[in-house]
């Protein structure tokens, strides 16, 4: 099933000589299940990109659809809308609030798409999932880079949605934190069949990827599947183990 289809994308910004095409004619489908790393030079297109796909950015010409729904047309409210019920958001930044503890910042996720009911306890239980039980009442600056990038993978989750978008998100994790944060997310796309899609210069993340998207010059230069999409096999009472120290 396809979670994500571009038909002929292009971005375009600024006008005669300071004309700039971010990416040019993509056609592109990202399936259910995938595990995928947009990977390329700087300057290559790939933030425009994943800026397209995650309806944080219109085409300038062409047209995405998300689960089936184009975007074309849609007001930004509309747009908004879309984001909170279909898309989860990784940054390399974590950007978590400061004054939350890691519950309240994975509620946060569910009451800024208008789901307060029940989100509280949702935050509650998705916190263990990815390794941070008893840590629920911390607050960022009382826990460690990659046990905040799990908050951050705990309230892209929490919305259930049909796509993750994550940037860069190993960039500011030393390597061991970076290789259990992939790790974790791996297991949750086998586990769960969670989509992932990455924008990436690290090697690690590529070593991961189950399907690599080379960008140059905004264009797709070479598409690589090294594996089929994961499978929702997840069985009752499983759930990916460890925490980053």
């Amino acid at each position: 099933m396809a979670i994500c289809e571009l038909h002929g994308v292009t971005k375009t910004y600024g006008t005669g000589a300071t004309r700039v095409d971010a990416i040019q004619v993509i056609d592109l489908i990202i399936e259910a299940g995938e595990f995928t790393v947009l990977s390329g030079p700087s300057g290559s297109g790939k933030t425009t990109l994943l800026n397209q796909v995650g309806c944080l950015d219109a085409p300038s010409e062409g047209e995405l659809l998300l689960d089936g729904r184009s975007t074309r047309g849609l007001t930004s409210r509309q747009l908004s809308h879309l984001r909170g019920e279909k898309i989860g958001f990784i940054f390399q930044s974590f950007n978590l609030i400061p004054v939350l503890t890691a519950t309240e910042n994975v509620e946060l996720a569910l009451q800024l798409a208008g789901r307060s009911d029940g989100a509280h306890e949702a935050a509650l239980a998705m916190l263990p999932q990815v390794g941070l039980g008893g840590l629920e009442h911390r607050r960022p600056n009382e826990l460690s880079g990659g046990q905040q990038q799990r908050v951050a993978i705990a309230r892209a989750l929490v919305k259930k949605p049909l796509l993750v978008i994550a940037d860069e998100p190993t960039a500011n994790l030393d390597s061991a934190n970076g290789e259990q944060v992939l790790s974790l997310m791996q297991e949750l796309n086998e586990s769960l069949g969670i989509t992932f899609l990455f924008s990436t210069h690290d090697p690690r993340v590529l070593a991961h990827a189950r399907r690599v998207i080379y960008l140059e010059d905004g264009r797709v230069v070479r598409d690589e599947v090294r594996q089929p999409p994961a499978t929702r096999r997840r069985q009752s009472g499983t759930r990916p183990s460890g925490e980053v120290a």
